[in-house]
């Protein structure tokens, strides 16, 4: 096994032949539309030698090929149904890779609750059978996408990428132990690879069991949208362009071993975010907001301290108020993505 070593800071890095793995749900297939649409996006290129983008993906519910429809034409996309625990098709498809960014995961913590075993599967065995993968074809570089969630709760202040992993649902359990994995096959294998761990993402293309676009095509279905519990759990907002920047930094300057947090800087209980999408289409809280009970285990807070990646260049380019109507506007104007899914 020979891993290269991690780019440091400034260096000019190419990757030619890059896996994207659940590169057809939310954040991974806009990750994917960046990287082989960043002019039309505006946004920087990530990989101006890029000659092959691989997309592995199993195509769960959450994931859609349509996601991926703004840049199908693209040469350089090249698409594989297919499972990240299948060790013989990650041999296949890891033949000559570059980097590795790895978004494979299920990310629903209500159905965690209801069904943990899919959770643990993919997200904890399915990292581990990635990771060998990566280190039989000498992969130089390997990210992990994970989550705030495995911090658990937090009442006053910001966690650091320092402080204790506490994960309180099935969900962020298994997000939990890929990042212990992370370290592990770092410190083992001195295997090239780290993690990011984000806050609550929202943006175009996001499916609709998440609470923005569920409260948004709830509303404009008619339907009313459930609160949990007091409605002041709160949640730091990161647009997943931005999201996706911090990738980008983690991938070319990241630390190997480190995981490195990556927030959005817009702090909102669930009663304000609601507040804000009530507002954005018009609609009045008495007639279309119901009280449920709260969701088992729930978080009180989060909040994440991403100094250290700023530090290394990353900075949240979207306000808060102009993501936010702008991911309204998407969901006003492509009901024909959405419609189905439910």
């Amino acid at each position: 096994m020979g891993i290269s070593p991690a780019p440091e800071v400034g260096d000019t890095v190419t990757w030619r032949r890059v896996l994207v793995t659940g590169g057809a749900g939310f954040i991974g297939s806009h990750y994917v539309r960046r990287a082989l649409d960043a002019e039309k996006l505006a946004t920087t290129v990530p990989f101006p030698d890029l000659s092959e983008l691989i997309v592995l993906d199993k195509l769960t519910y959450a994931g859609n090929m349509a996601n991926l429809g703004p840049v199908a034409h693209d040469s350089r996309l090249r698409f594989v149904h297919g499972d990240i625990c299948d060790a013989q098709l990650l041999d296949d498809v890891l033949t000559g890779v570059d980097a590795v960014i790895n978004f494979a995961a299920e990310t629903h913590v209500d159905r965690s609750i209801h069904g943990p075993q899919d959770f643990i599967i993919t997200n904890v065995v399915g990292a581990q059978t990635l990771f060998d993968a990566c280190l039989r074809n000498d992969v130089s570089r390997v990210v992990h996408i994970g989550t705030d969630e495995v911090y658990g709760s937090i009442d006053v202040g910001s966690w650091t990428e320092d402080s204790p992993l506490q994960p309180n649902s099935p969900y962020s359990a298994a997000k939990a132990a890929a990042e212990m994995l992370v370290r592990a096959y770092h410190a083992t294998y001195g295997m090239c690879i780290s993690s990011t761990r984000c806050s609550n993402n929202y943006g175009p293309y996001q499916f609709p069991e998440k609470v923005i676009p569920a409260f948004v095509t709830r509303l404009l279905l008619g339907e009313k949208v459930p609160l949990y519990g007091d409605g002041q759990n709160v949640r730091d907002w990161l647009h997943v362009d931005d999201h996706c920047q911090g990738i980008d930094v983690v991938l070319n300057r990241g630390e190997p071993g480190a995981s490195y947090n990556i927030g959005g800087g817009e702090e909102l209980t669930n009663r304000e975010l609601t507040a804000h999408i009530l507002n954005s289409l018009q609609r009045d809280w008495d007639t279309c907001v119901e009280y449920v009970p709260d969701r088992l285990g729930h978080d009180r807070r989060y909040s994440v301290n991403d100094s250290r990646l700023r530090a290394l260049g990353y900075s949240p380019k979207n306000s808060f108020a102009q993501g936010l109507a702008d991911t309204v506007a998407w969901y006003v104007d492509h009901r024909p993505w959405w419609e189905p899914l439910l």
